[in-house]
C-alpha cells in the first residue's frame, strides 16, 4: 500500500487510489466538479489542481488524474495551486447566467459553494455570454443548459452507468451541448439522478420546482419502500408536505443512485384525497371514539363466535413495528392471522426464499454489481426492482456476462443473453444446470426437446469457471421449486468460489420480514375462505389494500358483504375504506420512525421527517398557514399503524412511541433489538430453525407441461403503474404508457390477433378486455398482462395461470 503525505498528514491507501480520494480519507476536501465517486475521473474541469512537492510527480497536477504513489508529498493549499483553481473557477463563470435568485439548485449548488470558497466574488468579464436553447426533457427533469460548466457528469452517468443513449454530448469547444437530439421525454428510468449528479443547475427537479430551497426543507434519512431493495434516500418536506426525494449514498445497497419510481413516488403521502379522519359507517368521528367502538365490536363478535372469528390482514408494505405488533396481538388475542400475502403460492415462495438465503450465500446489490457472471432466473429487473438493472449494467460494463432465463420480453439497458422459455421449462432447465455443475440425479427431467437448442452445458461451464458468479432469482412468476433450485445452484458454485452469491427479488419492502413469520401460512385467500364459510365474522385490515391486490375481486366483494364488521387501518384512499364499518387513518413512513428488512435481510431505519397533519397547501388553501388560529394541527389525528393495533387490543403499555424493543425482539430471534450498531447490517438467520431445503430447495410443486394448444397467462409488474404507492403519482402518470397485454408474434398469429387491437381474454375466473401488442423477445405460448391500476386484472385469480384452449379464449373485440 502506497504511503502518501498530504498537507503534512500521512496516510496509507490501496494501490490505484487517486490523490483526491486519499485526501478525502484525511478529511481534506479538494474542490471538484467532474470527479464523482461513482463515475471516476476524466480531468475535464481542472479545478482539483494541487501541488506535488516530492515524489515521482512534480508541479501542479490534477489530483483526480494521479494515482497515489509511495513517497508522494502533496500540498492542496500551495499558493500556486490555489491561484490556479481561482482562475479556473473564474473561467467557468464567464458564460454563467448568474441566476442564483431564481435557480432551484441554489442552496445545494456545488458551483455556488466553490465559487465562494475559491475567492471569485467580482465579475470582470464584460463581453457577450454564450447562450443555449433549453429542451423539454419530460415531467421529471427541467433543463437549463446556460448554467453548464462542461463537467460531463450527466453524459457519463446517463450513457456509461445507466446505459441509455438518448441524452449525451453534442457540439465542440465552447459550444458543447448536453441534451437530446430533439426535445422529448428521457427514456431512462434513472433519469432523475441527473438532478443529483449535476454540480450546477442544468438539471433540476421539475416536480419540486419553485416550492422551496434546501434550507426551507425538513430533511431526514429515509428508505425507499417502492420495491424490496430498500434503497437509501433523503426525504425533504415543507409545510407538512413531502416535496422531494434525493439519493442517499449507501455502498452496500444503492450506491449513489435511486430509480425514478423511488424518487418521484412519494405523492401518496401528501395527496389531497389521503384520508385523515376516522370514520364509522361513513360518518366522520374522533379517532379515540372509533377505536373504542371497534374494541366493543371485537368483544361482541369474539364473545359470540370465539376469538378465532376475528381475523387480521396486514401487508409487506407495513413497517417492522407494524408486523411485529400484528403478530403479537394475533397471538395474544387469539385472532386469526396475520395474513401478510394474498395467495398460498406467494407465502410458500417467501418462506422458501428466506430459508434458502443463508448468510454465506446472500449478496448485496453491491455484490451483484461486482460479479463477473450473473444468472437471472424468473425476474424482470427493470420492472420489478429497477436498481437491480443498474447493478447488472455494471457487470456488463466490466466485461461480465448476464444471462436471463424468463418467458417475458425482458429489457435491460445493455446486451445480455435471454433464454425465453415457457414457465414450465424454468425448473427443468435449472435442474439441468445443477446436474451439469454438481452431477447426480436432480429430479424430473424436462420434456423432450424443451431446451435442446440452449447451450446449457456451456452456461454451466461459464458459471463454474467464473471468478465471481451470482444467481439472481425472482419470486413472482416462479414456484418455490425454482427458488430452491436457484439456491442449490448458488450452493454448488460456493464449493469452488468464495465469492459466489444468491440474490432474490421479493414482493414488497418488508416481504423478507413476512417470510420470517413462523407457523402455518395464513393468506388473504384463506381469510376470504373463512369468511365464506362463516368462520370469520370480523376482518381487520392493516395497511393492506385488498381491493387493489386481491387476485379475485368478485369473490372478495361477495365475501366482504357477509362480514358483520370490516375495519380498515390505512393511509391510502381506496374503495375498501368506503366499504368499511370502521376506518382509522394511519401514518406513512415520513411521519414516524420505523424499521424495514430489505430482500437480503438488511435491517434499515426510516426516520420521521415531519409531524403528521394536513399540508398547509390544503389546510390554508394555498402556500400560507390558515388564517384562523388553532391549537391543534389540522388532520393530525392519525396514529402509526402499530399504535392503532395496540389500542385495538387494549394494550395501554404499548401506546407511546417508540415501540418497546422487546416487541421487535420477539418478532423473530434473528431480528432482535434494532440498536444503532445493528441498523444497516444484514441480520443473521438461525438456520437450524429453518425448513430443510434438501438438494433441490423446498420443492413442493411438481413439474407440469402446458398442453400444445394451451397458453400461460402471467400477471406481472411494470416499472410505473403497478406498484401500489407510486401508481398514481402525478409526476410518473404519463411515463408508463397505457396498459397492454403482450404475446409472441407466433402466438398472436395462432390466436388470430393483430397488433394494437383490443382483445377479450376469457377464463373460468372472469373476463378482461385489453389492447395486445407483439413482442418477439417473449416465449411462445405466453401472454403477459400487467397488474396495472387502470386494469381490472383481478379476474384471473393468480400471478401465473396455465390453461388449455377449452378454458381460455383470447379473441378480438368486434
Amino acid at each position: 500500500m502506497p504511503t502518501i503525505t498530504i498537507d503534512n498528514r500521512q496516510i496509507h491507501v490501496p494501490a490505484g487510489t487517486k490523490v483526491i480520494e486519499a485526501a478525502e480519507r484525511l478529511g481534506i476536501v479538494i474542490p471538484r466538479f467532474c470527479f464523482h465517486p461513482a463515475l471516476g475521473a476524466v480531468g475535464a474541469c481542472r479545478v482539483c489542481a494541487v501541488a506535488f512537492v516530492e515524489g515521482p510527480v512534480k508541479g501542479i497536477q490534477m489530483s483526480c488524474m494521479v494515482d497515489a504513489q509511495d513517497g508522494m508529498v502533496v500540498s492542496s493549499s500551495d499558493a500556486e495551486a490555489v491561484d490556479f483553481r481561482r482562475h479556473v473557477i473564474e473561467f467557468l463563470m464567464l458564460n454563467h447566467p448568474h441566476d442564483c435568485p431564481v435557480c432551484d439548485e441554489g442552496g445545494h449548488c456545488l458551483l455556488q459553494d466553490l465559487t465562494v470558497a475559491g475567492g471569485h466574488g467580482r465579475r470582470r468579464y464584460q463581453g457577450l455570454k454564450r447562450t443555449h436553447r433549453n429542451q423539454d426533457l419530460g415531467p421529471l427533469v427541467a433543463h437549463e443548459m446556460n448554467r453548464c460548466i462542461q463537467c460531463y457528469r450527466c453524459s457519463r452517468f446517463y450513457q456509461e452507468v445507466a446505459g441509455y443513449r438518448d441524452l449525451g454530448v453534442m457540439g465542440i469547444g465552447s459550444r458543447v451541448y448536453f441534451g437530446r437530439s430533439r426535445p422529448g421525454v428521457l427514456e431512462s428510468p434513472f433519469a432523475g439522478n441527473l438532478v443529483d449528479i449535476c454540480p450546477t443547475g442544468v438539471y433540476t427537479d421539475k416536480p419540486s420546482r419553485y416550492i422551496g430551497r434546501r434550507w426551507d426543507f425538513e430533511r431526514q434519512a429515509s428508505v425507499c419502500i417502492h420495491c424490496s431493495l430498500g434503497c437509501n434516500l433523503t426525504a425533504s418536506t415543507r409545510y407538512r408536505q413531502v416535496v422531494r426525494h434525493e439519493a442517499r449514498p449507501n455502498s452496500d445497497v444503492n450506491g449513489h443512485f435511486i430509480c425514478d419510481r423511488g424518487r418521484y413516488g412519494y405523492a401518496y403521502a401528501s395527496a389531497d384525497q389521503r384520508p385523515r379522519t376516522a370514520m364509522q359507517a361513513g360518518v366522520p368521528a374522533r379517532t379515540p371514539q372509533v377505536l373504542d367502538r371497534i374494541r366493543a365490536a371485537i368483544q361482541t363478535v369474539a364473545g359470540q363466535s370465539g376469538a378465532g372469528s376475528v381475523a387480521l390482514a396486514a401487508s409487506p408494505r407495513g413497517s417492522l413495528e407494524t408486523l411485529a405488533m400484528v403478530r403479537k396481538v394475533c397471538r395474544q388475542q387469539g385472532w386469526r392471522g396475520p395474513a401478510l400475502v394474498d395467495t398460498e403460492r406467494q407465502a410458500h415462495n417467501l418462506k422458501t426464499a428466506v430459508a434458502c438465503l443463508q448468510p454465506n450465500l446472500a449478496v448485496s446489490m453491491a455484490g451483484v454489481a461486482a460479479a463477473r457472471d450473473v444468472l437471472v432466473v424468473g425476474a424482470d429487473p427493470l420492472n420489478e426492482a429497477p436498481m437491480l438493472a443498474l447493478a447488472l449494467r455494471q457487470v456488463q460494463r466490466r466485461g461480465g456476462c448476464v444471462t436471463v432465463i424468463d418467458p417475458r420480453g425482458v429489457q435491460l439497458p445493455f446486451d445480455f443473453d435471454h433464454w425465453a422459455v415457457s414457465p414450465d421449462t424454468i425448473g427443468p432447465l435449472l435442474r439441468a444446470l445443477v446436474g451439469e455443475i454438481g452431477g447426480g440425479d436432480t429430479g424430473p427431467s424436462a420434456p423432450t426437446g424443451a431446451f435442446d437448442a440452449l447451450p446449457v452445458a456451456a452456461l454451466a461451464k461459464q458459471l463454474n469457471g467464473s471468478p465471481r458468479p451470482v444467481v439472481v432469482c425472482g419470486t413472482d412468476i416462479v414456484t418455490d421449486t425454482e427458488i430452491g433450485l436457484a439456491a442449490e445452484l448458488a450452493r454448488l458454485l460456493c464449493r469452488t468460489h468464495i465469492e459466489a452469491g444468491l440474490f432474490y427479488t421479493l414482493g414488497g419492502p418488508n416481504a423478507f420480514a413476512a417470510g420470517l413469520m413462523e407457523g402455518p401460512d395464513v393468506t388473504s385467500q384463506s381469510l376470504v375462505a373463512g369468511i365464506e364459510t362463516g368462520a370469520i365474522r370480523m376482518l381487520i385490515t392493516v395497511e393492506q389494500d385488498l381491493w387493489a391486490g386481491f387476485p379475485n375481486r368478485s369473490r372478495l366483494q361477495a365475501a366482504l358483504a357477509k362480514l358483520e364488521h370490516l375495519v380498515v387501518l390505512d393511509y391510502l384512499d381506496t374503495p375498501l375504506n368506503r366499504q368499511a364499518s370502521f376506518f382509522v387513518p394511519t401514518l406513512p413512513l415520513y411521519e414516524y420512525t420505523g424499521h424495514w428488512l430489505n430482500q437480503e435481510g438488511r435491517l434499515q431505519r426510516a426516520r420521521a421527517v415531519m409531524a403528521g397533519g394536513q399540508p398547509i397547501r390544503t389546510s390554508g388553501h394555498g402556500d400560507h398557514p390558515p388564517r384562523v388560529f388553532e391549537t391543534r394541527i389540522p388532520g393530525g389525528a392519525p396514529l402509526a399503524a402499530w399504535q392503532a393495533v395496540a389500542r385495538l387490543a387494549g394494550d395501554a403499555s404499548l401506546d407511546d412511541e417508540p415501540l418497546p424493543a422487546a416487541v421487535l425482539a420477539a418478532f423473530h430471534p434473528a431480528v432482535g433489538r434494532p440498536t444503532a450498531d445493528r441498523t444497516g447490517r444484514r441480520i443473521d438467520l438461525d438456520l437450524s430453525a429453518s425448513p430443510s431445503t434438501g438438494s433441490a430447495g423446498l420443492a413442493t410443486h411438481s413439474h407440469t407441461q402446458a398442453p400444445t394448444d394451451g397458453i400461460w397467462l402471467l400477471l406481472v409488474d411494470w416499472t410505473v403503474g403497478t406498484e401500489r404507492l407510486s401508481a398514481t403519482a402525478p409526476a410518473l402518470a404519463t411515463l408508463g404508457g397505457a396498459p397492454v397485454g403482450r404475446l409472441h408474434p407466433d402466438t398472436m398469429a395462432r390466436l388470430q390477433l393483430a397488433a394494437n387491437q383490443s382483445a377479450t381474454i376469457t377464463t373460468d375466473a372472469g373476463q378482461l378486455t385489453v389492447t395486445v401488442e407483439a413482442d418477439a423477445r417473449m416465449a411462445a405460448g405466453v401472454m403477459v398482462v400487467p397488474r396495472h391500476h387502470l386494469l381490472k386484472w383481478q379476474v384471473f385469480g393468480d400471478t401465473r395461470v396455465m390453461v388449455d384452449g377449452s378454458q381460455l379464449t383470447v379473441e378480438p373485440v368486434k
